[in-house]
């Protein structure tokens, strides 16, 4: 399984900027596949995530309303549209998979394969 994070830029706050994910291969045949990100000094933090099967998807509470995360199977691939940008959004952003779970999808554990970080900065 590999992931190839893409996307990342530099933009003002209020613009939008979308992240692609390449993902070859599955973990497990019911997988999900998420983004987390790192902002300077901070620890890794869980954004959103979507099931493959069923397209169902979480969004951590800050970026609800601003994120959506979509899917593309026939491409293999993840997206992270971002809107109404805020400096606070500026991190390294990293997407993972991992196999399907109920609980403690925020946690970096239930993600078993990670992809490099794009930057996104988000400035004026």
């Amino acid at each position: 399984v590999q992931l190839q994070a893409s996307g990342g830029g530099s933009v003002q706050p209020g613009d939008s900027l979308s992240l692609s994910c390449a993902v070859s291969g599955r973990p497990s045949d019911d997988s999900h596949t998420g983004w987390f990100r790192r902002a300077p000094g901070k620890d890794r933090e869980f954004v959103a995530r979507v099931r493959w099967s069923t397209g169902n998807t979480d969004y951590q509470g800050s970026v609800k309303g601003r994120f959506t995360i979509s899917k593309d199977n026939a491409k293999n691939a993840v997206y992270l549209q971002m809107n109404s940008l805020k400096p606070e959004d500026t991190a390294v952003y990293y997407c993972a998979t991992g196999p399907w779970r109920i609980y403690a999808y925020m946690s970096q554990s239930a993600y078993t394969h990670w992809g490099q970080g794009t930057l996104v900065t988000v400035s004026s």
